[in-house]
């Protein structure tokens, strides 16, 4: 873990890269912590969490990380007062059993503290950390780090400033939390110092197999399964005296910021559409590898300066009631300005600024993306996007197709794609193109600031799965992609400018 984070440290902007230099890698950020002189380090933790995921619905572990936490309390071992800690389990059942073993005191004293229950940390909800806190970081340019138990620490999703994220198993988020931060060797280093003023290991504090097997035996019931489900149907009085229109058809509320009837089948005919031409298409985003989903349609908070914010702020919702990408997923008019919204976003157009905006091409200006793409969309513009290796990795993210599609954009030339991602794109309508094997746009000498035209087959049926094809720029150059129409289903997906008009008129043409 150490030497994994400071590779990170050493690491170009990126994936797995900071580019601290060398002599600022010891940096301390000095500040006050509510009247209480504090400090901050690259690598300090500032979030740690047992968040709701798999690891939440494992009792082994939650029950193991209250006793590692009995352990620490009662050695003297404390949580740094600035650091945001929380619990939120899956389920009910895990209060049951931590109540019934009377470890929750324990997690209580160290700052771990039920907040709710379901998704919170690993989707951006974990609320905001310390004004101080804040302000330490980003007038310090500090490297933050969050811990948590959940199964997604993409970048810029758990925090805005938290920009190291780790996964860790709930007894590991306590140990983090305790050491506070993740530049430390738990074998040969100490987490901290006891009540004694002794120094605290990490062995002094892990349970033993032994230890969990026991409290998970005295503690974890049936009957607490069976307590906290019986109900499960029967909802609460809030959501039971919602007003539910009897309607067959969905009521749209033109006010809603959550809800809205998506463009999707807007003037959308009988006849399928067939292939779309890319002729003299500008680079909307040149991107190198890993670009994940949460890159392309970020889930987690509403930057306050984002085009999304300004949406929300025009239509009356406080930066208080923003939410979340996530909470927000019903609404295409949010989602088509969050795509490609991520804080952490990489763009080599901007040259080596980080941040989601990118260059418009004809007048040079710096736009947020969303704004670029509307500026070409105006002016009938054809866009397409530039990648390196495993474009789409991470969640198979619906929104990180459909968001693309509404930005305009008509084709991705990547060097590979992750396959659910890929397939998603031809489901959208937009085409996924690979590089040759030793070509990128690096090779190739792309910049970025070309136009592209992809000569595509004008008939779906002289196009191929797999078939090359030549994509030729305003600079002369030219070279060969393979196109990534996998199946003859794709290929009839794309003919119908998507899947969702696919099925749309196969329902109505079966009922003719």
């Amino acid at each position: 873990m150490k030497a994994d984070w400071h590779a990170c440290l050493d690491n170009r902007v990126g994936f797995k890269g900071f580019a601290i230099p060398k002599e600022s890698q010891n940096k301390v950020a000095k500040f006050s912590f509510h009247g209480t002189p504090a400090e901050l380090r690259h690598g300090d933790v500032v979030i740690a969490a047992i968040t709701s995921c798999t690891n939440t619905s494992n009792p082994s572990v939650m029950l193991g990380a209250a006793v590692a936490a009995k352990k620490a309390c009662e050695l003297g071992l404390e949580v740094k007062p600035w650091i945001k800690t929380s619990l939120a389990p899956g389920s009910g059942v895990v209060t049951r059993y931590l109540q019934k073993s009377g470890l929750q005191k324990y997690l209580n004293q160290l700052g771990f503290h039920i907040v709710g229950y379901g998704c919170t940390t690993c989707i951006g909800n974990s609320g905001d950390i310390d004004e101080s806190v804040a302000s330490a970081i980003s007038e310090n340019d500090m490297v933050a780090a969050a811990v948590l138990s959940g199964n997604r620490n993409f970048e810029g999703r758990v925090h805005p400033l938290t920009r190291a994220n780790y996964l860790a198993s709930p007894p590991l988020v306590v140990a983090y939390s305790l050491a506070g931060t993740v530049d430390i060797d738990f074998e040969k280093e100490p987490i901290g110092k006891g009540k004694d003023g002794k120094e605290i290991f990490f062995r002094d504090i892990w349970p033993s197999s032994e230890e969990v097997a026991n409290v998970v035996q005295s503690s974890l019931l049936p009957d607490m399964f069976k307590a906290t489900y019986q109900a499960i149907t029967k909802g609460n009085p809030m959501w039971n005296e919602l007003s539910v229109p009897s309607s067959n058809l969905y009521a749209w509320d033109s006010t809603s910021t959550y809800i809205h009837e998506p463009p999707y089948f807007k003037d959308m005919t009988m006849s399928p559409p067939g292939p779309h031409r890319v002729k003299d298409a500008y680079c909307l985003l040149n991107f190198g590898d890993s670009i994940t989903t949460d890159h392309v349609s970020p889930a987690g908070s509403i930057h306050k300066d984002s085009p999304a914010a300004k949406f929300l702020l025009e239509h009356g919702v406080d930066r208080r009631d923003f939410n979340s990408y996530g909470s927000r997923r019903g609404n295409d008019e949010v989602m088509a300005r969050g795509t490609f919204a991520n804080i952490r976003l990489v763009n080599k157009l901007l040259e080596g600024e980080v941040g989601p905006k990118t260059i418009h091409i004809p007048t040079g200006e710096k736009l947020s993306v969303y704004d670029a793409a509307m500026r070409y969309n105006t002016a009938g513009q054809d866009t397409i996007i530039l990648a390196g290796a495993e474009y789409g990795s991470g969640s198979s993210r619906d929104w990180a197709a459909k968001g693309p599609m509404m930005l305009g954009i008509k084709a991705v030339i990547a060097k590979s794609f992750e396959q659910i991602h890929r397939s998603n794109l031809v489901g959208m309508g937009i085409i996924p193109l690979c590089f040759k094997p030793g070509d990128d746009a690096d090779t190739l000498g792309l910049t970025g600031h070309e136009r592209y035209t992809i000569n595509l087959p004008n008939s779906v049926s002289e196009i191929r799965p797999g078939q090359d094809v030549t994509v030729a720029t305003d600079t002369s150059k030219s070279f060969s992609c393979t196109v990534r129409f996998d199946t003859e289903v794709e290929l009839a997906y794309f003919n119908h400018g998507g899947i969702l008009q696919y099925v749309i008129r196969n329902l109505i043409g079966s009922k003719q």
